[in-house]
C-alpha cells in the first residue's frame, strides 16, 4: 500500500498532537520553529502534512476536515503541494542516492524564503530527515531559523534513533510522538484494513517497531513474494542475507540490522547465559557504527553474524 507521506489523507493516533499544535495556530500563538522527534514510521511527516493542509487550505472550497482527521482530495493546497507546485509550501529531503542533505538545497530554500509572497497565507518549509543533514548545511539553515522573515513557518522532521546538533535542537520547540505498542497495532490494522497477526508470525512481532515499519514489511515481503505468516525470524533474516538483497537497497540493510537487533533481545530472553549475549549484541552494534563511520561493505558483518550465530 501507499505510505508517501503527503498523500495520506487520514491521520490516525496523532491526533492529540495535532490538536495542540493546530490550537497554538488558532490562538496565534503558533512558534515560527517546529521539530517533530521521534522513530522512524511512526508518522511525524503525515502529521506535519496534515497541520499544513489544515491552515493552508482554510479559505479554500473542500477545506480540511478537523472532526475526523481528513484531508480533503479534492481541495487546492492537497493537489498543488502533491504536484510540487504550492507557492506556500517548500520540501526538503535526502535526495535519492545522496547520503546528507547538502548545502546546495539549504541555499535554494532560502533563495525561496527571500522572494516576496503570491498571498497573505502563512508559508512552510518542511525538512525531513533533518538528522541527514551535514555540518555545513546545518550551519546555513541555522543562520536563516534565527530570524526567519515574517509569516515563514519550519517544521523539522527527526528520527531521534540518530542525534543532531543541540544548536538546532535548542532553536525549536520541539514534540516528541510516542505511541504504545497497543496503538501501534491499531494504527497498522487500520492502514491495512486488516489483523496484522493475519499476515505477520508472531515471531517477526517486536514492542518496538512502528506502523510504517511494518506496512513497509509487507509491501516488500509482497514484491518478493514472501509468506510472512509462515516465515520464522531465522528465516526471513537467511533469506534477506543469502539473496543479498541488501545491496544498494538501505531499506533491507536497515531491516535486517533491526532483525538482528530483535534476534538478540529473543536470544537474551531465553539465554542462561546473559553476559555472553550481551557481550555479542554489544560486538554486533560496534562493527555497524564502525561501518557507518567509515563507509564500509555490511556484507562480510551479515556473513559473519549468519554463519557464527544462525548456524549454530
Amino acid at each position: 500500500m501507499n505510505i508517501n507521506p503527503s498523500e495520506n489523507t487520514k491521520l490516525y493516533g496523532l491526533n492529540n498532537y495535532f490538536n495542540e499544535i493546530t490550537n497554538l495556530h488558532i490562538n496565534k500563538k503558533m512558534p515560527n520553529k517546529i521539530l517533530l522527534s521521534g522513530k522512524k514510521g511512526l508518522g511525524k511527516s503525515t502529521l506535519a502534512y496534515h497541520i499544513i493542509n489544515y491552515i493552508l487550505s482554510d479559505e479554500e472550497d473542500n477545506k480540511y476536515n478537523q472532526n475526523e482527521l481528513t484531508i480533503n482530495e479534492n481541495n487546492k493546497s492537497y493537489k498543488l503541494i502533491n504536484n510540487n507546485s504550492h507557492p506556500n509550501f517548500y520540501l526538503i529531503d535526502l535526495l535519492v542516492e545522496k547520503k546528507t542533505i547538502d548545502i546546495g538545497q539549504i541555499r535554494e530554500m532560502i533563495s525561496y524564503t527571500n522572494k516576496s509572497s503570491f498571498n497573505n497565507k502563512p508559508r512552510f518549509i518542511l525538512i525531513d530527515n533533518i538528522e541527514n543533514l551535514n555540518k555545513n548545511s546545518v550551519n546555513a539553515l541555522l543562520k536563516i531559523i534565527e530570524e526567519p522573515n515574517d509569516n515563514i513557518y519550519f517544521i523539522l522532521i527527526h528520527n531521534n534513533e540518530q542525534t543532531i546538533l543541540p544548536t538546532l535542537k535548542s532553536r525549536c520547540l520541539i514534540f516528541n510522538i510516542n505511541l504504545s505498542f497497543n496503538e501501534v497495532l491499531k494504527i497498522t490494522n487500520l492502514l491495512l484494513d486488516c489483523d496484522i497477526f493475519e499476515l505477520l508470525n508472531d515471531d517477526l512481532i517486536s514492542y518496538y517497531n512502528t506502523p510504517g515499519e511494518f506496512i513497509r514489511l509487507i509491501d516488500f515481503a509482497s514484491t518478493k513474494k514472501i509468506n510472512l505468516k509462515e516465515t520464522t525470524l531465522l528465516n526471513l533474516l537467511s533469506l534477506l542475507i543469502d539473496n543479498v538483497y541488501y545491496k544498494k537497497n538501505k531499506y533491507v540493510k536497515d531491516l535486517i540490522i533491526n532483525l538482528i537487533e530483535l534476534y538478540f533481545l529473543k536470544k537474551y530472553k531465553t539465554s542462561k547465559t546473559k553476559n555472553s549475549i550481551l557481550y555479542l549484541y554489544q560486538n554486533f552494534l560496534n562493527k555497524i557504527k564502525n561501518n557507518e563511520t567509515f563507509n564500509l561493505d555490511d556484507e562480510s558483518l551479515f556473513l559473519e553474524f549468519k554463519s557464527k550465530l544462525l548456524n549454530e
